[in-house]
């Protein structure tokens, strides 16, 4: 967990409250300390900030974004500041929460963010092995297994192709069993989350 609030003893209060809970925390006073350190370990959240020196908690999230950094963010703020809450929520913060804010309220915004980082990776993990998975087939399996998405039958494949549907019933066989899938509709599904739609 990454914190950054340039009033020190808010960063020493949520420091100390997030590692009570038994968080690991690395906390910043400036947002520039932050962008000097490369993206960390996940899964994890950042909470920020809204009104800092040189760089607020709106340019900073844009700044760790087009760094690398991946973590859900939520901001806290002693303003009651709308505007900036519906930037920062499109920009795709989990939570935008006011000074002072309650123990419990903050635990649960902090979990919901960690919950969903822990879906991002386990996606993420999911469509690279899917990838690994896809990359096994033939250049020509590959046009079979586009053709099978597509909801072709053997032989309208083999004509698109010009080859033999016996050839393509062998080679949509073998896409099957290397992509593990039992039928066009996990076919079809798969291809959804590899970002291949048919």
């Amino acid at each position: 967990m990454f914190i950054v609030d340039d009033d020190p003893s808010v960063l020493r209060s949520l420091s100390r409250m997030f590692q009570l809970e038994g968080y690991e925390v690395e906390r910043f006073d400036h947002p520039r300390q932050m962008l000097e350190r490369k993206p960390g370990p996940r899964p994890g959240c950042v909470v920020l900030d809204l009104r800092m020196p040189e760089l607020n908690g709106l340019e900073l999230q844009a700044e760790l974004r087009r760094a690398g950094w991946m973590q859900p963010i939520l901001f806290i703020s002693g303003h009651g500041d709308v505007p900036a809450a519906v930037r920062a929520m499109k920009a795709g913060a989990v939570d935008f929460l006011p000074k002072p804010v309650g123990t419990v309220e903050l635990l649960a915004a902090v979990e919901r963010a960690l919950a969903q980082d822990r879906a991002a990776i386990a996606s993420e993990q999911e469509r690279e092995a899917l990838r690994i998975r896809f990359a096994l087939l033939t250049p020509r399996e590959r046009e079979v297994c586009q053709g099978v998405a597509r909801g072709l039958l053997n032989k309208q494949i083999a004509a698109e192709l010009g080859t033999a549907e016996q050839t393509v019933r062998l080679q949509r066989g073998r896409v099957m069993e290397k992509l593990a899938v039992d039928s066009v509709a996990e076919l079809v599904r798969l291809m959804e989350r590899l970002g291949s739609p048919p």
